[in-house]
């Protein structure tokens, strides 16, 4: 494994001061009364540096709770055992790394909930997934082609979304203009785990055919 240079270790931990910080500020004075030049200057960063960094404070925010899962879930499924059916590796992963939350992850969700926009990036966040898992998925299927894995991560992204929308559902539709949801917190759907199973579940027809191409005499 590579050691990243000063230059990327630099750029990761501006990273790191930035989503750091604006969750916090998000935490102390509500996410909607946090500006980009705050979480700038608490990063010690200007706001030029910030927007080459995120396009958003909710994406700084979400980032919080989303940071490095798009790498944990591919590596998940490689840490998998050739033995593992493809689908059930990668389902396995996904909610894995979805479901495993501590108490840095729990106080950001509460902020997801209560907001629209942070919730929509958060559920923008998913398509992260694909490109570090289309690697994943190509590993496991190399005879099947770049083209395959990529519509399967892409996919298993797709269905990610629907399942978080899913269990995200707003407790009623009146909204503010600038978007606070008026009923108060958004109550969480069910489990999430089931969310995610049911959301994947059509997807393993495409992934067992993927790996019986691959592997014909396995």
């Amino acid at each position: 494994m590579t050691t990243p240079g000063l230059r990327e270790r630099k750029r990761q931990a501006t990273r790191e001061a930035l989503r750091t910080a604006a969750l916090r500020l998000a935490l102390e004075h509500g996410a909607s009364k946090v500006r980009v030049e705050d979480i700038a200057a608490a990063a010690g960063v200007s706001p030029r540096t910030y927007n080459n960094y995120f396009a958003s404070r909710e994406q700084a925010i979400v980032s919080a709770v989303t940071a490095g899962r798009e790498t944990r879930v591919a590596a998940a499924v490689a840490r998998r055992p050739p033995t593992v059916r493809l689908a059930d590796a990668v389902t396995e992963a996904v909610v894995e790394q979805y479901t495993t939350t501590g108490q840095h992850e729990l106080e950001t969700l509460l902020l997801i909930t209560t907001w629209s926009p942070l919730r929509k990036a958060f559920l923008d966040a998913s398509a992260g997934i694909e490109l570090p898992l289309t690697a994943a998925i190509a590993a496991r299927l190399p005879d099947a082609g770049a083209h395959t894995a990529r519509v399967l991560a892409a996919s298993v992204a797709a269905a990610v979304r629907i399942a978080v929308e899913n269990w995200l559902q707003p407790a009623g539709d009146d909204t503010s203009p600038e978007g606070f949801d008026t009923g108060g917190l958004v109550v969480p759907f069910g489990s999430l785990t089931d969310q995610l199973g049911t959301a994947l579940a059509p997807l393993a027809p495409a992934f067992d055919a993927a790996e019986e191409q691959a592997h014909p005499e396995a």
